[in-house]
C-alpha cells in the first residue's frame, strides 16, 4: 500500500476519533459534567477525568496507526490494504464494546471470563498488535473514558504479547523435544 495513501487514512481516522471524543466530552459537559473514573472503582485510588481522553485518544490513534503502517509495510508486498488489519481492529472494537456493555449491566462475571478467555486466545492469535489495542480502547471509551481503557489495554497487550511471543515459542520448543524424546 502506498505510504501517502496510508498517511491520509491515518490522518482521517485520527480526525474522526478526535471529533468523536470531543463531541462526547462536550455532551458530557453540558449534561451534568464530564465524569471521572477511579482505578478499579476504588475510592482510595486516584481518579482520571475523561478530559484526558480528548488529548490521549487522538495521540494514541495516530501512534498506533503509525505502528500498524510500519508493520504492514514490512510484512506485505501487495498494494492492497490487508483485510487482517481491519478484522483485528473490528474484533477488538467489538470485544471492548461487549465488555463495556456487560460492565454497565452490572454483570461482573462475564467481563472477568472475557478477559481470561482473551489470555487463552493469545496462544492462537497475535492480539498484542496495535490495531487490536486501538479497537479495544475505542470500544471501551464511551463507558470508561479515555485513560482507563488505555491503561487496561496496555497491560493486556504486554501480557498477550508475552504469551504469543515468549511463552508460546518456549512451549512449542518443549513440546518438540518431548515428541523427539518419545520418537527416539
Amino acid at each position: 500500500m502506498p505510504q501517502l495513501s496510508f498517511f491520509k487514512q491515518r490522518l482521517y481516522v485520527t480526525l474522526v476519533v478526535t471529533v468523536a471524543i470531543w463531541i462526547l466530552l462536550l455532551w458530557d459537559f453540558y449534561h451534568g459534567g464530564v465524569p471521572s473514573h477511579h482505578i478499579l472503582q476504588n475510592k482510595d485510588l486516584p481518579k482520571f477525568s475523561n478530559w484526558w481522553g480528548g488529548l490521549l485518544l487522538p495521540l494514541l490513534t495516530w501512534f498506533l496507526l503509525y505502528r500498524s503502517q510500519v508493520r504492514i509495510e514490512k510484512e506485505s508486498t501487495s498494494k492492497v490494504f490487508p483485510t487482517r488489519f481491519v478484522t483485528h481492529f473490528v474484533g477488538a472494537l467489538f470485544f471492548g464494546i461487549v465488555l463495556s456493555v456487560f460492565f454497565l449491566l452490572g454483570n461482573q462475571d462475564v467481563p472477568f471470563y472475557m478477559l481470561v478467555g482473551l489470555l487463552v486466545f493469545a496462544f492462537f492469535f497475535p492480539i498484542y498488535r496495535a490495531e487490536c489495542l486501538l479497537g479495544f480502547v475505542l470500544g471501551m471509551t464511551y463507558t470508561f473514558g479515555g485513560v482507563l481503557p488505555i491503561i487496561i489495554g496496555t497491560v493486556l497487550v504486554l501480557i498477550t504479547g508475552a504469551i504469543y511471543l515468549l511463552l508460546l515459542p518456549i512451549l512449542r520448543f518443549i513440546w518438540s523435544r518431548v515428541i523427539k524424546l518419545f520418537n527416539s
